[in-house]
């Protein structure tokens, strides 16, 4: 019960971030500003996160991307939804404060699950087309 409680409550979040993902990805200063800050953000997390959060530069690369207009075979609104995820692990209140050991981290890492549940075909295509071209990986 409380998984599910948690992977509505992320969905509601992502949901509601989508206006302003949307705004932020037309502007490519503040988009490289919070791609820089989420990289920091998953490098800096405890060891025991970090598989966690393995898919999350995969994440990162498909927004850059499409920022980029190197890729655009995906729904602008999956790409809002991934940006809307970026900034509710940087900039949101938390559900649960990150300073506090372990149950810190499980809000953003349920979002982060969710948002990667949502978008999880077009991000397997996406790095289908990202090693067809050799891209590098974030």
């Amino acid at each position: 019960m409380a998984e599910e409680f948690s992977m509505d409550k992320a969905k509601e979040l992502v949901e509601g971030g989508i206006t302003q993902a949307q705004e932020l990805i037309n502007d490519p200063t503040q988009m490289e500003e919070l791609i820089a800050q989420i990289q920091e953000k998953i490098t800096n997390l405890p060891d025991t996160f970090q598989t966690a959060a393995a898919n999350v530069p995969l994440m990162i690369d498909m927004v850059k991307a499409y920022v980029t207009q190197q890729y655009t075979e995906v729904s602008p609104k999956v790409v809002a939804s991934l940006v809307a995820t970026f900034v509710y692990l940087l900039k949101r209140q938390d559900l649960i404060p990150d300073y506090i050991p372990v149950l810190g981290i499980a809000d953003d890492l349920a979002v982060a699950t969710f948002a990667m549940t949502l978008c999880e075909p077009e991000l397997k295509a996406f790095d289908a087309w990202r090693n067809a071209q050799q891209l590098p990986q974030a």
